[in-house]
């Protein structure tokens, strides 16, 4: 069987229209926010909510999955964020902004575990990260082409709102053309996420997901606010982010092979020190297109590293259940980003976003600085 099978490029297909509207949304939204004028600590909510969202979606996927299999749970997963998508739109506040961001944070975060598995159960040991590889390819592509739609479409919440619904209701229609097939392994992985999260050979990749949803989990939900209060127009906001997202497509492959030449704890230990280095340039008012470059290509790299350390620890037929723990702890790290970031960017500065980027960073840096001894030979690739 070829690694791209039909299921499979349909699934990415409908990935790939997702992942625009995701990306279209987590731009927009805190920039919708400011322009009502609410404070930077209500707006960093807002953006936890959505991850919060993400963490409830997680633990609900794999016994939607287990009941419905994989093709329903992915229309379920959709509707769910279609309807948040459309509630934006309803009502406007931070209480109601607050539920309808939770509502497509749930709907994300099931679809990526929908979207994971299948890609998991549909590959083999050789051909796994791969899959895995196109998937994140896919991802950050439909997030680079979101942040090109912000900089040349009008961004006014009814202009934005229709189209992108449209694409999400849009992305169901590649799986009704094929089944992916639901496989009994997808118990055992279920069984197994809490018990991957306490193995202590894999705590550093663990760890580095942690980390790696915290750095996200700011730019992401909060570079917009900080590039806003800059002056920066909304078209602006747009191309910077495709810029950072840019750079973390570029480095997925170079550092991928360098983490199989040189052991994933050297790569690890250089890409969290650039990140600390990105950070210090931005707060340094260096060029932004460098500092942002280099922010974006070790800060999103970061996490298919960690995950692939992490992978390495467990046997093979662990790997889903590794998968999802990992998942799991990227979701936290973004959800405890945002929170304390925007908290601190209200009662301080706009640039304490990179100061908490740079300190989170460093504390990881210490702990891979600590692990000594050669790399072994990865499991498999992720």
């Amino acid at each position: 069987m070829t690694t791209y099978s039909r299921p499979v490029l349909l699934l990415l297909c409908g990935l790939l229209l997702l992942t625009l509207a995701i990306a279209v949304l987590n731009t927009l939204v805190p920039l919708w926010l400011a322009h009502e004028k609410l404070p930077t600590w209500q707006v960093g909510m807002v953006g936890s909510s959505y991850f919060s969202g993400n963490l409830l979606g997680t633990l609900l996927a794999g016994a939607l999955i287990k009941g419905v299999g994989f093709n329903r749970s992915y229309y379920l997963a959709s509707l769910i964020f279609a309807v948040g998508c459309v509630g934006l739109g309803v009502t406007f506040g931070f209480w109601s902004w607050l539920t309808w961001r939770f509502i497509a944070g749930v709907g994300c975060a099931m679809i990526w575990v929908v979207v994971e598995s299948a890609l998991m159960c549909s590959g083999n040991a050789r051909n796994r990260g791969r899959l895995l590889a196109a998937y994140m390819m896919v991802y950050y592509v439909g997030t680079v082409l979101g942040q090109l739609l912000v900089s040349k479409q009008p961004t006014g919440l009814m202009d934005v709102l229709p189209w992108v619904t449209g694409l999400v209701l849009a992305a169901i229609l590649p799986l009704l053309f094929t089944h992916i097939v639901h496989e009994r392994g997808e118990h055992q992985a279920t069984t197994l996420v809490w018990p991957m999260l306490r193995l202590r050979q894999a705590r550093l990749g663990v760890n580095g997901c942690i980390i790696s949803g915290i750095v996200l989990g700011s730019l992401y939900g909060l570079m917009p606010l900080y590039l806003n209060h800059q002056g920066v127009s909304d078209a602006g906001i747009g191309f910077w982010m495709a810029v950072m997202v840019s750079a973390g497509i570029l480095g997925q492959w170079p550092i991928g092979r360098l983490a199989d030449r040189f052991g994933r704890l050297q790569v690890l230990r250089v890409q969290v020190s650039v990140v600390i280095l990105g950070s210090l340039a931005m707060l340094g008012n260096a060029a932004m297109g460098p500092a942002l470059f280099i922010l974006g290509a070790a800060g999103f790299t970061l996490y298919p590293v960690a995950m692939a350390w992490a992978c390495e620890k467990v046997e093979q037929h662990q790997l889903v259940a590794m998968n999802q723990a990992l998942l799991l702890s990227y979701t936290i790290g973004s959800l405890l980003g945002p929170t304390f970031t925007a908290l601190l960017m209200q009662h301080y500065s706009d640039n304490l976003l990179f100061v908490m980027i740079a300190c989170v960073s460093f504390i990881y840096l210490l702990m891979l600085l600590r692990k000594m001894g050669e790399h072994p030979t990865p499991v498999a690739h992720a």
